[in-house]
């Protein structure tokens, strides 16, 4: 390694990850979310149910020319490494910011900044989760390089005294876009104040760019504030009732805690812990406000996983802990305490591996076809194109599931059919297709994976349902799933006032 410098070697290592990436984007299918989000491209809007719109517009140039799964998988895989080469920026402005404010021992005992840089992209490279948004887009992904570039222009306020204009607008344009890619993007907007708010003084409060910032990053997410209003305000009342979850429970906090540890990796908390113990003595107050972009995310987030939340929801909050998780595991490293390290970072890597590996086997079925999480990504092109046709064939109404998360993949490999979702929760599908009427026929597409039962009876469901055809899918001569089509006829279900 020593024939390389730390720089050469993070672009190395960033380059034979996005390697990685680039290959497992064109061997599996969509996921849910991702045909979800792809959905949004082609159904253009201010804004949308469940989120903010820039996950749609941003992938609109490539759905518009393309379906391949790979290519339009590149802007995730561009998003990953921009937020790789921001963490290594982010590093050397605090390793900079640190040397800067302190004095005596700490500043002689801190290895240099490109050694720091080289250990916070480690830090992301060996943390399993991250891998997964790398691949497929989702508002994450987005979130996670703007949260890095906020975090970069903070440090930039604390270590120059004369902010420009261009600061400013480039401050206020990160925060509109953070705001156009989730709402969770408060948190972050919450992270810059505390910085603000921990400076003795406040000039910035009567600074003209401030409020040019303020102003340009209101205006950026008003087409999301206006379609809520035209709207009922929907995306925010779902997104309360989701983020609070169901019945608070201790046991589902330890366990969110434990998987967060798994999925992004020991070595970032040891390093984080490192940098605390030995970094964080003597500084200014600031320093401790920037790890508020970790610490205000992930508290709420871990706050309200007792009712329950998704691991990947935390992604940007850790991309911003790298940088000092970087710091810390570097002076480690330099003071000769490399076992652990190493043995946590060959572990996670080879953690990483086996996935990929996973992955591309069609995972490892059981008597039971739901024991097989990888299933879900394999087959729903097949499945698409197949209900595509026997809707075509039958000229019925469209394509019936049973729940949103079988209709994004219906939805995308079998449009343009229209896809109808036959319970009783309100969701993106009441937008794009509405309700089914009543007395219409369609295609009904069961998954193994997610079964139900046909929905058949007055005022209930379908006058009718006769069996049509069956898809099996297998995988290096294993069953994964099976899909059943159905041609349901006279829709007489109940019809949802909301």
């Amino acid at each position: 390694m020593r024939q390389q410098s730390p720089t050469s070697w993070a672009i190395i290592s960033v380059c034979i990850a996005a390697v990685v990436h680039f290959a497992l984007g064109f061997a599996i299918e969509f996921s849910v979310d991702e045909a979800h989000y792809a959905l949004y491209a082609q159904h253009l809007a201010w804004s949308y149910f469940d989120h903010p719109p820039l996950v749609g517009w941003l992938q609109w140039p490539l759905v518009v020319i393309t379906s391949s799964e790979g290519v339009i998988r590149l802007i995730p895989e561009l998003l990953w490494i921009i937020s790789c080469l921001l963490v290594y920026q982010v590093t050397i402005a605090v390793h900079h910011y640190i040397q800067g404010r302190n004095a005596g021992y700490l500043t002689s005992a801190l290895p240099s900044a490109n050694t720091c840089g080289l250990m916070a992209v480690l830090t992301i490279i060996a943390a399993p989760i991250p891998h997964v948004l790398a691949i497929g887009l989702l508002p994450d992904t987005l979130l996670a390089p703007l949260s890095l570039g906020l975090m970069l222009m903070t440090l930039r306020w604390l270590s120059n005294d004369h902010f420009k204009l261009s600061d400013w607008l480039i401050t206020g344009v990160l925060l509109g876009l953070a705001g156009l890619s989730k709402y969770t993007a408060a948190f972050t907007a919450l992270a810059v104040l505390v910085v603000f708010l921990s400076a003795p003084r406040k000039p910035w409060i009567s600074k003209l760019g401030f409020w040019i910032a303020l102003i340009v990053a209101l205006l950026m997410i008003s087409p999301v504030l206006y379609w809520n209003w035209a709207n009922d305000w929907i995306s925010f009342k779902y997104q309360l009732a989701h983020g609070s979850g169901s019945a608070w429970l201790w046991r589902r906090l330890a366990a969110y805690v434990g998987i967060q540890i798994l999925v992004y990796g020991p070595l970032l908390v040891l390093g984080a812990y490192l940098f605390v113990k030995h970094c964080i003595h003597g500084t200014k107050l600031s320093l401790l406000a920037l790890l508020g972009f970790f610490v205000i995310p992930f508290a709420i987030f871990t706050s309200l996983a007792g009712g329950g939340g998704l691991p990947h929801w935390t992604t940007p909050a850790w991309f911003c802990l790298a940088p000092f998780a970087g710091i810390g595991l570097a002076k480690a490293w330099s003071t000769q305490h490399r076992r652990l390290i190493q043995v946590l970072l060959i572990s996670q890597i080879v953690l990483c591996c086996l996935g990929f590996a996973y992955v591309l086997s069609g995972g490892i079925s059981t008597a039971a076809v739901k024991s097989n999480p990888i299933a879900d990504l394999y087959g729903w092109k097949a499945a698409g194109q197949k209900a595509a046709e026997l809707a075509q064939a039958k000229k019925v109404t469209g394509i019936a599931v049973h729940n949103w998360t079988l209709g994004s993949r219906a939805a995308w490999y079998a449009r343009p059919i229209p896809v109808f979702i036959l319970d009783d929760r309100q969701d993106q599908f009441d937008l794009w297709s509405g309700q089914l009427p009543q007395g219409a026929n369609v295609l009904l597409l069961n998954w193994s994976g997610m079964s139900f039962s046909s929905p058949i009876g007055k005022n209930v469901g379908f006058e009718h349902c006769e069996a049509l055809d069956t898809l099996e899918i297998q995988r290096f001569g294993q069953i994964l799933s099976k899909f059943d089509f159905s041609l349901c006829s006279n829709w007489q279900g109940p019809r949802r006032t909301d």
